[in-house]
């Protein structure tokens, strides 16, 4: 792997601190969603910790982006975990002083002081996973980003990995008491450590988007981010695939522990996360080995095609073994997915504005999830059960095959989900906009930016 004017060392201490950051993020997100329903047994308090994290990563997101590209990257990863690190403190604060028991009142005031100050605490974590593909840029030579890509997605399979088991076993020796001392404790080691490894940093650059025109103040700037956005020859598109993807992919969100949960026991599908999570890492390996080929937006789509038709295929039957082995193949080409469109956007954004781009990116992708969410649960619950249920007009007409019950009502809403998505991605496969933008990609290179050391 080629390092443009810095070094491999250099690359693999930002993966690594990185790591550290993110799995002390993941545990205290995961933990504290364990520990509301520990303490209160209300489903919607822990909807709602869900809804504040899904909505505020997808409201920051471009302003994430902003302080990015109008900062120096290590200063602005080293901002997000010492703000991560005050924000814990504070809530640190708050559970000890706050009175024994009170935290098992879904209308406590000092808890949701207590959820909203750790939410916030994760949430200023994403400036970090904006700043990183945006450092890739500067590290990696373009032939070999999509390989580097893949590393960072295995950082972030090893992080869901370390945090399905730490959370819990935190949360279950002693509250959120030592998930809090072990976040201050990693999130300190992380700033010390950061602080020792030199980054090299763009020089002043003028931004394409404005050329000709007055040099802006530092802000946000929507507008010249989606101008910028514009155009590149089917870049819009390519966000607006992603987007689309996530919107049916809230369905997993929404469904996958009914369903799991429909299978087997809480504990036997509590290990089988753990187990699929590695394919995240697998993935991430594999693409740091081989690459993405030539054309990542090609790749991109195909993988779409493969993700979908597993997404057809593994409900077709109640079996948790066809439900594992689905999810398997699943996690392992969700990294080449994540990695390929890092990669586009690394090549077809000018430098100057890849922050920015990534977080618009992330906002209206993050965006899209939650949507169907909240729409589907609701929907599976009031229709599709009661469609597959005994007596219901799809037991009658396909229950002797498909099965009949509450979780083949869910089943089917993961077959035409499948199904929708397979088709959108034909379409795409087929479009100008997919043609435009692998003709950009393969034009070469934009000017690689200027660094100072």
């Amino acid at each position: 792997m080629s390092i443009v004017r810095g070094n491999r060392k250099t690359f693999y201490q930002l993966l690594v601190n990185t790591l550290l950051v993110s799995v002390i993020n993941y545990t205290v997100w995961f933990a504290i969603t364990f520990y509301v329903y520990l303490q209160t047994r209300s489903v919607f308090a822990t909807g709602v910790v869900s809804g504040i994290f899904l909505v505020m990563t997808a409201l920051t997101g471009i302003w994430f982006g902003s302080l990015v590209d109008h900062h120096a990257k290590k200063t602005m990863m080293q901002a997000s975990a010492a703000a991560s690190f005050l924000l814990y403190a504070a809530a640190f604060v708050i559970y000890q002083a706050a009175p024994h028991g009170s935290f098992a009142d879904p209308a406590s005031a000092a808890l949701w002081a207590f959820i909203v100050l750790l939410m916030f605490g994760v949430i200023v974590g994403n400036i970090r996973t904006i700043a990183l593909p945006t450092l890739v840029t500067v590290l990696i030579e373009p032939d070999t980003r999509d390989r580097a890509n893949g590393l960072v997605g295995t950082t972030s399979g090893v992080s869901f990995l370390l945090t399905s088991v730490i959370s819990g076993v935190l949360v279950a020796a002693g509250g959120m008491f030592w998930v809090l001392v072990l976040a201050l404790v990693v999130l300190a080691v992380a700033v010390a450590h950061l602080a020792l490894v030199a980054v090299p940093e763009r020089a002043a650059a003028p931004d394409p988007a404005l050329a000709g025109e007055p040099a802006p103040k530092r802000t946000v700037d929507v507008r010249g981010t989606i101008r910028v956005i514009g155009e590149v020859p089917g870049l819009s598109a390519l966000i607006l695939f992603s987007a689309f993807n996530n919107f049916l992919g809230g369905v997993f969100m929404a469904l996958m522990d009914a369903y799991g949960l429909s299978l087997v026991s809480v504990q036997a599908w509590g290990l089988l996360w753990g187990v699929l999570s590695t394919g995240f890492i697998v993935g991430g390996l594999l693409i740091a080995r081989t690459g993405l080929g030539r054309n990542p937006v090609w790749l991109l789509l195909v993988v779409n095609l493969v993700l979908w038709s597993v997404t057809m295929l593994f409900a077709l039957r109640s079996s948790i073994l066809l439900l594992a082995a689905g999810m398997y193949v699943y996690s392992l080409f969700v990294p080449y997915a994540e990695a390929a469109e890092q990669t586009i956007l690394q090549k077809v954004v000018p430098y100057e504005r890849q922050g920015r781009v990534f977080g618009f990116a992330q906002s209206v992708e993050q965006a899209a999830s939650p949507l169907t969410a909240f729409l589907i649960a609701p929907i599976a619950q009031f229709v599709f059960i009661p469609f597959m249920s005994e007596g219901g007009a799809g037991a009658r007409a396909i229950g002797g095959w498909f099965g009949t019950g509450a979780d083949r009502g869910l089943a089917l809403v993961f077959v035409l989900t499948g199904v929708i998505g397979f088709a959108a991605t034909v379409l795409a496969l087929r479009s100008g906009p997919y043609r435009r933008l692998s003709r950009r990609y393969a034009d070469g290179p934009i000017p690689e930016p200027d660094l100072a050391t």
